[in-house]
């Protein structure tokens, strides 16, 4: 059983943030889930977060010595940790010819040249840029006109499944729309196709779909439409070399695909959409070094992994629930649904991840969380004030729906009162939650996020014992997927 609920003073207070900032920093409310643990056991993991947070930090300098890694440490992919803080300094020091700025350049090129962007891409190459392109781009944003999205594309996703119905009914619509437009930037679409090794088959597949559409509906341009991301080496960086694409950017090594979202992996997609990508850089750097020098108490990597783990080892709590308040955080969950699946799912240990959008989801997992088993740490994800000027409940002479005592009442108002009562729902039945707050729903806010969840991912990892990176299990379906369609 959950201990009684106690008295204490929690909440996780924001460290003093670097003069160079962009903006406030996110921040963690644990203090209703602590009131469920026994006092001071926080307190009790501070020594061995302190020390995991090294080893991560650690883990840097491991990477870039080149020295040959025992075998539990390999692979060790850490070098998203510095990346963020890297891409600016390049940027500062090389302006123009910075990778920041080539990205930029390349996004803006495919936003001149098509009014439909398709990226291909599966797991960690394209959950990231969904997650932004989601929170950060309105839900109608295909339907808008061009001028209304100022430029940038319309968005698709693909190369994430093999359901043909879909990728078909993809390629017959952007077929219609260059058929109507057969020499205008209206009917064009553009490519950007994402896969390290470029022989991941649901990606390369789509790929050779859409390559295909390309080359034969905008034959001359396709050079420059196409745009592939893709490691030093290996199958696709061998056909854009064939090709001759004018731009192919690289994945860096020592970045796995679940941790990537900063790289080109999800800047140049962000760029072509008209994201600020500098922003997104910037959110993460801060972030980081929230990270290395904030002390054990306002360290909301520290604080985010200690909560969990405590709740998961002392009460059995190994359902972990993302709770996204409003429609736009969906897509982030499902992004860290993967990065903690396979970071932490290994050797039949590690928790299990659960994204809920609320207030919909109270209407069917709800009811599980209050009264079914008592195996879940919920996790609120609230993102903050909204973009527009809220809507309000309008007075109407008709009042059989009796919603003019809510007249004048703003929708974020009700939203906020149904987070504090679904809140006071659990706790009055000791199910422990916790509040993550985002500044707003911005670059910079969702650059934090990223790079705060994949700091805690892997300090979990190291806090455990289980090696964060790498997922060998993955490995396996493929394998036999390929095996089962005789290719080699």
């Amino acid at each position: 059983m959950l201990a009684a609920q106690l008295p204490i003073a929690s909440v996780v207070t924001p460290f003093q943030s670097p003069a160079n900032m962009t903006g406030p920093l996110l921040t963690y409310h644990p203090d209703a889930a602590l009131r469920l643990l026994r006092p001071g056991r926080l307190a009790g993991l501070q020594a061995a977060l302190e020390a995991a947070r090294d080893e991560t930090l650690n883990d840097v300098d491991q990477w870039q010595s080149g020295q040959p890694l025992p075998a539990e440490r390999q692979p060790l992919d850490a070098g998203f940790i510095q990346w963020p803080e890297e891409l600016l300094a390049d940027l500062q020091g090389n302006r123009a010819s910075s990778l920041v700025a080539r990205l930029e350049d390349s996004g803006k090129r495919l936003q001149q040249l098509a009014d439909s962007l398709v990226v291909l891409g599966i797991g960690g190459s394209y959950m990231g840029m969904r997650a932004m392109f989601e929170a950060l781009r309105p839900a109608c944003w295909n339907e808008l006109c061009r001028t209304s999205r100022q430029g940038a594309p319309r968005l698709y996703f693909d190369g994430w499944n093999v359901d043909s119905d879909r990728q078909q009914e993809l390629l017959s619509l952007l077929d219609q729309r260059a058929a109507a437009n057969p020499n205008a930037v209206d009917g064009r679409t553009a490519v950007i196709s994402i896969s390290k090794s470029g022989g991941t088959l649901e990606p390369a597949v789509a790929f050779r779909a859409f390559r295909d559409f390309v080359e034969q509906r905008f034959s001359g341009l396709e050079r420059d439409l196409i745009v592939p991301v893709t490691g030093e080496s290996g199958r696709l960086r061998s056909l854009a070399a064939a090709a001759g694409y004018r731009d192919v950017f690289s994945i860096p090594d020592g970045i796995g695909g679940r941790f990537s979202v900063l790289t080109a992996v999800g800047l140049l997609p962000a760029a072509a959409a008209g994201l600020n990508i500098r922003a997104l850089l910037q959110g993460a750097a801060d972030l980081t070094d929230h990270f290395r020098r904030a002390p054990f108490d306002q360290n909301v990597v520290l604080q985010f992994v200690a909560v969990c783990h405590a709740f998961e080892v002392d009460h059995g709590l190994n359902c972990r629930v993302l709770s996204t308040w409003g429609s736009r955080l969906e897509a982030v969950g499902l992004w860290y649904d993967q990065l903690l699946s396979e970071s932490l799912g290994k050797h039949e240990r590690g928790a299990t991840p659960l994204t809920v959008v609320n207030t919909r989801d109270l209407h069917s997992r709800g009811q599980q969380h209050q009264e079914g088993r008592r195996d879940k740490l919920i996790t609120n994800l609230l993102p903050g004030p909204p973009v527009l000027a809220p809507l309000a409940v309008a007075a109407h002479r008709l009042d059989e729906d009796r919603l003019n005592q809510l007249a004048g009442t703003t929708l974020p108002r009700i939203l906020d009162a149904a987070i504090a009562g679904t809140n006071q729902a659990y706790a009055d039945v000791g199910r422990p939650t916790a509040d993550l707050r985002l500044p707003g729903l911005t670059e910079h806010a969702l650059g934090q996020l990223f790079q705060m969840l994949m700091l805690a991912t892997v300090v979990e990892g190291r806090l455990v014992g289980t090696n964060p990176y790498g997922q060998p299990g993955v490995e396996a379906y493929k394998r036999n997927m390929q095996a089962n369609l005789g290719i080699q």
